[in-house]
């Protein structure tokens, strides 16, 4: 076989897409959002700015979670300073949820019915969901539209 009648299946090319994605997001895949002690602190910190408190739930190795994070909520973050942290599916760190209760970020997710990553949670006072959560990877033409449009209806929540 010569260098040009090479070619991978499909499988392939997602794959190595996937693969390469992380290798790109480098060891400390979740240093661009903060892990939360509490949620409570968090949100309190930011319904002091004027902003819901966004809450990403990912996986270690997720691709899809690779590319909202640093794509789409990263850049928000440091762009417009909207509050937002990260929680894992599969992580035993202790967090405080808005009922003052500390459990692993494992069972919360578990607790509030969360199966896919990434989910993007939405909270305004009292630690109620002021927008309809985002579920999955989108396609990306897509998805941040659909992020915007939950944004300004979390934004307007807190705002009222």
């Amino acid at each position: 076989m010569n260098l040009f009648s090479f070619s991978l299946t499909r499988r392939q090319c997602v794959l190595a897409g996937a693969a390469a994605s992380l290798l790109a997001a480098g060891p400390a895949w979740a240093a661009s959002l903060p892990a939360p002690q509490s949620l409570p602190e968090a949100l309190a910190a930011a319904l002091k700015k004027g902003s819901p408190l966004v809450v990403m739930v990912s996986l270690v190795g997720c691709p899809f979670c690779t590319i909202a994070r640093d794509h789409y909520l990263a850049p928000l973050q440091g762009q417009s300073g909207l509050s937002i942290v990260q929680i894992d599916m599969r992580n035993r760190q202790l967090v405080q949820d808005f009922n003052g209760v500390s459990q692993t970020q494992d069972e919360l997710i578990r607790r509030r019915g969360i199966k896919v990553a990434p989910t993007v949670l939405f909270f305004g006072r009292g630690g109620v969901a002021v927008a309809e959560r985002m579920v999955g990877g989108y396609i990306p033409d897509f998805y941040g539209t659909y992020l915007d449009d939950r944004l300004r209806t979390a934004r307007a929540a807190v705002a009222r």
